[in-house]
């Protein structure tokens, strides 16, 4: 079900609760929302659907991707970029890394670590930060 994108600050200013096997269905809704709004918008958070648990959607080179409770390990080669998001007006800056390594289980809820780089690794980042309740 494609959900409303959340603009309440203090809501995104949460940070989110870890998924579980029972967020399944949030995930599904979090990535029908997002391919609605390909067009503008790379990459979702839950919280940006109004749930605050750690799950995120993003295209991956093409490629959509569903992780839930990622938590970035190993971050190098620091940059600034200027990014947008669904949820807020306007473009803002922020501290991004060229090759991340996020620590994530997929849609059985397996562990797994991989290493991401450029543009996925920039919208990874941004996605995480919702979980944390960091608003760029």
């Amino acid at each position: 079900m494609v959900r409303e994108i959340m603009k309440d600050e203090a809501f995104l200013a949460l940070k989110s609760e870890n998924a579980t096997p029972a967020d399944l269905e949030i995930a599904a809704d979090l990535l029908e929302t997002l391919k609605f709004h390909k067009e503008g918008c790379v990459g979702m958070a839950a919280n940006m659907i109004g749930v605050s648990k750690r799950i995120i959607a993003f295209d991956n080179a093409g490629e959509y991707m569903v992780m839930f409770n990622p938590e970035i390990v190993k971050k190098s080669d620091p940059y600034r970029a200027e990014e947008g998001c669904l949820s807020l007006a306007g473009t803002r800056p922020a501290k991004r890394y060229k090759s991340i390594k996020v620590q994530y289980q997929n849609e059985k809820f397996q562990t797994r670590l991989k290493t991401f780089t450029g543009f996925s690794a920039q919208i990874i980042q941004h996605e995480i930060d919702h979980c944390d309740g960091i608003i760029i």
